[in-house]
C-alpha cells in the first residue's frame, strides 16, 4: 500500500484543502436551513419561528449522537490507513453503519414518543408547543438518514475523498433549496411543508452518501450483525465518549433556550435566528474539526508525531483567521439580518448581542473544536467529554446564576460566550501540551498507546481511510469512469 495521503506534504495545505471541501458543503446546507427559517418568518406569525427553534433544539440531541458515532468511525479508520490495514477497514465501515442505524433509530423512536415532555422542559407553551410537536412528529423518523450520510461522509474523508464528501451536502442543500419554497408557499403547506422538505432532503442525502461510499469507493464491507457486535468495542471505545462530548452542546443549547423562553416568543425567534446563523457563519470551523481529525489520526497511525504538532498548530491559525473575518461581516450586517428575519423587541437584542460579541467568542469555541478532534484521534477521547461538559454542563449554568437576572435578554449570548472563553482556552492549552508531548516522545511511540490495541489487528474501521483520492492506495479503485 502506498503512503497515506496526509503523512507527507504541507500540513497547512491538507488542513485548508479538507476544510474548504467540507466547509463548502456544510455552509450550503446551513444556508438552506437559514432560508427555511426565513421563509417561515415571511408567513408573518412569530410563534412559527419560535416553534422551529424549539423543534431544532430537540433534534439537535439526535444529530449530536450521529456526529459522535461518525467521529468514531473516522478516527479508527484514519489510524488503519496509517497502519496499512485494508480488510479491517471494510469490516468496520459496515459495522459503523450498522451500529449507527440501530442506535439512532432507537433514539429517534424514543424522542418521537416523548417529544411533548421534551418541549415542556424547554418552556414551549400554547400554539407554539403544538406546532413544534407536529414538526417533530414529521421529521424525527428521518434522523437515521442524516446519520447514514454523516458516517458515509466520514468514510469518504477518511480516504481523502473530500470532493465526494462535499457533494453529499451540496446536493442535499440543492434539493432542500428547491423543495422548501415549493412545499411552503407553492403547495401552501406552511410549516408542515418545511418539515416534509427536511424529511425528503435527509432521504436524498442518505441515498447519495451510500452510493458514493458503497458503490463508487467500496468503503463498506458486507453487513454482518455478528461482526458488528464484535467490532462494537473498538468503535464504541471512541464512539461513546464522542457521543457524550457531542451531547453536551445540545444540553447547553437546551438550557439556554429555557433561559430565553421566559422572555417570550419574540426572544425565542431571535435565538432561533442565532442558531441558524452560527453554523452558517462558522461552517468552516465545524468542517475544520472534522477535517483535521483524519490528518491527526493518519499521522498517529504512521508514527509521524512531528506532523501531528504542525497540523494542530495550522488548524488553530486557520480557525483564528476565519473567525475574525466572519465576526466583522456579521457586525456590519446586523441591521440587515434584523430586518430580513422580521425580528422585534427581545429578538433584536439577542441577535445584536450575538453579532457584536458572541460571534467573537467563536475564537475559543473553534479552539475547543480542534482540541476535541486532537483528543478523539490521539487516544484521549475522555478529555473531549470533560471539556465539553465543563462548558455546557458547568460553566453555562454557573454563569446563568451569576448574571442571568442582570444581563437582559442578550444575557443568553453572554453566558455562551463566557463559557467558551474559559473552557476553550483551557482545552487548547491542554491539547497543545499533549500534542507537544507526543512530538517530543516520537522516538518512543509505544509510550502513547492506543486506547484499543485491537485497532492494529485486522479489524480497523476504514483502513483505506485517507489514501490519496486518485491513488491506488485507496481501499479499492474508484469505480467511476473518469
Amino acid at each position: 500500500m502506498a503512503p497515506a495521503k496526509f503523512t507527507s506534504g504541507s500540513t497547512m495545505r491538507h488542513v485548508v484543502t479538507m476544510t474548504a471541501a467540507g466547509g463548502l458543503g456544510l455552509i450550503t446546507l446551513f444556508l438552506v436551513d437559514a432560508l427555511n427559517l426565513f421563509y417561515i418568518s415571511l408567513l408573518g406569525h412569530r410563534e412559527l419561528a419560535a416553534a422551529i427553534g424549539f423543534a431544532g433544539t430537540v433534534q439537535f440531541f439526535m444529530i449530536s449522537m450521529a456526529i459522535g458515532l461518525s467521529i468514531a468511525a473516522t478516527a479508527v479508520v484514519s489510524r488503519a490507513v496509517g497502519a496499512g490495514d485494508t480488510a479491517g477497514a471494510h469490516r468496520l465501515g459496515a459495522s459503523s453503519l450498522t451500529l449507527l442505524v440501530a442506535v439512532l433509530g432507537a433514539a429517534a423512536a424514543l424522542a418521537w414518543l416523548g417529544r411533548g415532555h421534551a418541549l415542556d422542559l424547554l418552556g414551549a407553551t400554547g400554539e407554539t408547543r403544538a406546532i413544534a410537536s407536529r414538526f417533530l412528529a414529521i421529521t424525527l423518523p428521518s434522523l437515521p438518514g442524516i446519520g447514514i450520510a454523516m458516517i458515509a461522509g466520514g468514510l469518504l474523508r477518511a480516504v481523502g475523498d473530500a470532493r465526494r464528501a462535499m457533494f453529499i451536502t451540496l446536493s442535499s442543500g440543492a434539493v432542500a433549496a428547491v423543495l422548501d419554497p415549493i412545499l411552503i408557499f407553492g403547495l401552501g403547506l406552511g410549516i408542515d411543508g418545511a418539515a416534509l422538505a427536511q424529511v425528503l432532503t435527509r432521504v436524498m442525502m442518505a441515498l447519495i452518501a451510500l452510493r458514493f461510499a458503497v458503490l463508487v469507493r467500496d468503503l463498506v464491507g458486507r453487513i454482518d450483525l455478528r461482526a458488528a457486535l464484535s467490532d462494537a468495542r473498538p468503535i464504541l471505545a471512541i464512539g461513546l465518549p464522542a457521543v457524550a462530548t457531542q451531547l453536551s452542546t445540545p444540553f447547553g443549547n437546551a438550557f439556554l433556550t429555557g433561559v430565553v423562553a421566559v422572555h417570550g416568543d419574540a426572544a425565542v425567534a431571535g435565538w432561533a435566528v442565532v442558531g441558524r446563523l452560527t453554523p452558517l457563519a462558522f461552517g468552516a470551523i465545524f468542517a475544520l474539526s472534522g477535517a483535521v481529525g483524519p490528518i491527526l489520526g493518519q499521522n498517529r497511525g504512521a508514527g509521524r508525531f512531528d506532523r501531528i504538532r504542525m497540523a494542530y498548530r495550522d488548524a488553530l491559525v486557520f480557525s483564528c483567521g476565519w473567525v475574525l473575518s466572519v465576526w466583522l461581516l456579521l457586525w456590519l450586517a446586523t441591521d440587515a439580518i434584523i430586518r430580513g428575519f422580521n425580528l422585534a423587541g427581545p429578538g433584536v437584542e439577542v441577535l445584536a448581542t450575538f453579532t457584536h460579541l458572541g460571534a467573537g467568542a467563536f475564537l475559543f469555541t473553534g479552539a475547543l473544536f480542534i482540541s476535541n478532534a486532537a483528543f478523539n484521534n490521539l487516544g484521549r477521547p475522555a478529555l473531549s467529554t470533560l471539556f465539553n461538559w465543563s462548558r455546557d454542563g458547568v460553566a453555562i449554568p454557573v454563569l446563568a446564576l451569576l448574571i442571568g437576572g442582570t444581563a437582559g435578554t442578550g444575557g443568553v449570548v453572554l453566558m455562551q460566550a463566557g463559557a467558551a472563553l474559559v473552557v476553550g482556552s483551557l482545552a487548547a492549552l491542554t491539547a497543545w501540551r499533549y500534542v507537544d508531548h507526543l512530538s517530543r516522545t516520537a522516538a518512543a511511540p509505544e509510550a502513547v498507546p492506543l486506547p484499543q490495541p485491537a485497532f492494529a489487528s485486522g479489524r480497523t474501521a476504514l483502513a483505506a481511510q485517507m489514501a490519496a483520492e486518485e491513488s491506488p492506495s485507496a481501499l479499492a479503485p474508484d469505480r467511476d469512469s473518469r
